[in-house]
């Protein structure tokens, strides 16, 4: 959520800090502002509008030269989507700006402060009491620093932050707690970034900023601080990350190309890793962790929205094949019961970009009780995956549009091998491992093959496109998927669909059915195949639409159903990796069929990184 860039060096800054705020569009975004400071001629450009950047690029004067720029894309939580709410905000000299990821949990008390102190608020944003504030803390005699130091320390919430002040043109300063924030260190410059992605513009060498940590940027270097007191040791990296990647290619949205990558992620995530003759899995991330491991008697795996789903999947590996007790609990809700956990208990922490706020704060309870935490991450050097006591990567490679998608098949993959890899030291046989593992390998082509099916899929798409509901289900290893297509429908068509097993469909959900609302049922030819057959009888007798998924060779639901898709044959547990597939190319059609904006939904963030 939100975009943050600011580069500071010799080069001019505007156009790379536009380049930079383009490649932050995935993150969603309503509003965009930038501001550059011209230090020949001391003055300040600012400009921001709601909006979309193609937008802002029309009018913006982009010839503005100067060699600081700090730029941002808002996704609107406090106030609407205005030009006055967008940022940057300022002081009431109009000397300190700052653009701002995350949510100032205790603005209101700050703000009510400030103004009885005389200062003077433009917007509705918790935002804009932060330049106040540093202003504040000057008018009393503070060196500026000092000032900003001891903002940092009032301020309650999530933040990354970027802060000029005019009255000191050479320094550019960074500061975060629980909000991604990355400095990137080229040859006498720097780039601040929310996220790896604009680093490249200018190098490859990043410094990961942790909670508490405040970086103050000048003249030619930098210095790294806490604002919390505890010690700062710079976190260098170098990131992983090809800008070939941000082209679609021969592809008209990055969603589809997306799609068409999911067998490529897939053999990118298992490469390896798998020792198929001894089956079993090599996973370097948990060498450290072994002797721990062998020891774990529960898993709990946090995660938010897809990547919950994914986590679904994975709680029926571990509980059929590994026999280890295991739930999910959506991490939004995690730290607001009691979970029972302790040194004995495996939290995996399952998301995309490793930022997602829920799911961080849900690994830092864990890692208070006591509990072993382990991350299955998508993003290089994110803060989950620096957080967790050990982590197992994803290779699915960046993800540009906002909805998830071969990101959710490689956490499926993750899981797999990490259930082996337990699975393998407690009662799972060579012959079982074996199985498992050389089917896998076998499913990249027959994902493929499902791909072929996409104009298929298409035509099938735009005919129930008039439709405003749908109903998912799914049974067993499919129910998770059957989630997975509710919400990606959800997300990009803005259509109605909701999920449920497909048991549970007559004790209430059924009541939806008729003629104007068409199902979508998961049935490949599996152990519970005759149970969801029946729960399709009962649809049909009610007069409701069916598109079925099943295993290639099923001809019988041809008779019975209205439209088939069909998945080549799998293990039972690996179907997930095939069945997804469908729902994610029926999603996109039906939504470019309606004409939205399939990369970037309305009022979707594809990192959410506040609460």
């Amino acid at each position: 959520m939100c975009g943050i860039i600011g580069y500071i060096g010799s080069k001019r800054a505007l156009p790379i800090v536009i380049e930079g705020l383009k490649r932050l569009e995935y993150r969603g975004y309503d509003s965009i502002g930038v501001l550059v400071y011209d230090q020949d001629k001391k003055e300040v450009y600012l400009e921001k509008q709601p909006g979309r950047i193609q937008e802002f690029v029309k009018t913006a004067q982009l010839d503005k030269e100067g060699s600081l720029a700090i730029g941002h894309t808002r996704w609107a939580t406090h106030g609407g989507v205005t030009k006055v709410n967008a940022h940057p905000h300022w002081d009431c000299a109009k000397k300190i700006f700052v653009v701002h990821n995350g949510i100032i949990e205790n603005f209101q008390v700050i703000k009510n402060s400030l103004v009885e102190k005389g200062h003077k608020f433009r917007s509705e944003t918790d935002t804009e009491v932060i330049p106040h504030l540093i202003e504040e803390f000057l008018k009393q005699g503070l060196e500026y620093k000092e000032a900003v130091r001891q903002s940092l320390k009032i301020v309650k919430g999530s933040f990354a932050l970027l802060i000029f002040n005019s009255d000191y043109p050479q320094l550019l300063v960074g500061a975060r707690f629980s909000g991604p924030l990355i400095l990137g260190v080229g040859d006498n410059e720097f780039i601040f970034a929310s996220d790896p992605t604009p680093i490249s513009l200018i190098t490859k060498n990043v410094i990961y900023l942790d909670d508490g940590e405040v970086v103050f940027v000048d003249k030619g270097s930098y210095t790294i601080e806490s604002f919390l007191g505890h010690e700062v040791a710079a976190k260098k990296g170098v990131i992983d990350f090809e800008i070939k990647e941000a082209d679609k290619g021969d592809f008209p949205d990055f969603m589809i190309k997306e799609i068409f990558e999911e067998p490529l992620a897939l053999e990118n995530t298992l490469r390896g890793r798998l020792i198929l003759q001894e089956g079993r899995t090599k996973l370097g991330g948990l060498e450290m962790i072994e002797e721990r491991l062998r020891q774990i008697e529960k898993v709990v795996m946090v995660a938010c929205g897809t990547a919950s789903y994914a986590a679904l999947v994975g709680e029926y590996f571990f509980e059929e094949y590994a026999e280890i007790t295991t739930e999910v609990d959506l991490a939004s809700e995690f730290r607001y019961r009691k979970p029972i956990i302790n040194d004995k208990t495996l939290v995996v922490a399952v998301s995309q970009s490793g930022e997602t706020a829920d799911t961080l704060a849900a690994v830092k309870e864990a890692k208070e009780k006591g509990a072993l935490t382990l991350g299955i991450v998508n993003v290089v050097g994110s803060t989950i995956a620096r957080t967790v006591d050990a982590g197992i990567y994803s290779h699915a490679g960046s993800e540009f549009a906002v909805a998830s998608t071969k990101a959710f098949t490689t956490q499926i993959a993750d899981l797999v091998l990490l259930m082996i890899f337990l699975a393998r030291e407690r009662k799972m046989s060579l012959v079982a491992g074996k199985e498992i593992l050389g089917e896998l390998l076998e499913l990249p082509e027959k994902m493929r093959s499902i791909l072929l099916q996409s104009d298929k899929i298409r035509i099938l798409a735009e005919k129930y496109s008039a439709y405003k509901n749908f109903l998912y289900l799914g049974r067993k290893y499919n129910f998770p998927v059957a989630l997975e297509g509710a919400l990606k429908l959800k997300e990009v068509s803005y259509i109605h669909a909701e999920a449920c097993p497909a048991g549970e469909m007559k004790h209430g959900p059924i009541a939806l059915i008729d003629e104007n609302f068409p199902s979508l049922v998961l049935a490949p030819k599996d152990s519970v195949y005759e149970k969801t057959i029946s729960n399709v009888q009962e649809i049909k007798a009610r007069k409701g639409k069916v598109i079925a998924v099943t295993t290639i060779g099923n001809q019988e639901l041809e008779r019975l159903v209205d439209d088939v898709i069909y998945i080549p044959q799998t293990l039972e547990m690996l179907t997930p990796l095939l069945s997804v597939i469908p729902l994610h190319l029926f999603a996109y059609y039906l939504a470019k069929k309606l004409g939205r904006d399939v990369d970037r939904p309305r009022n979707l963030a594809k990192s959410v990184t506040v609460e």
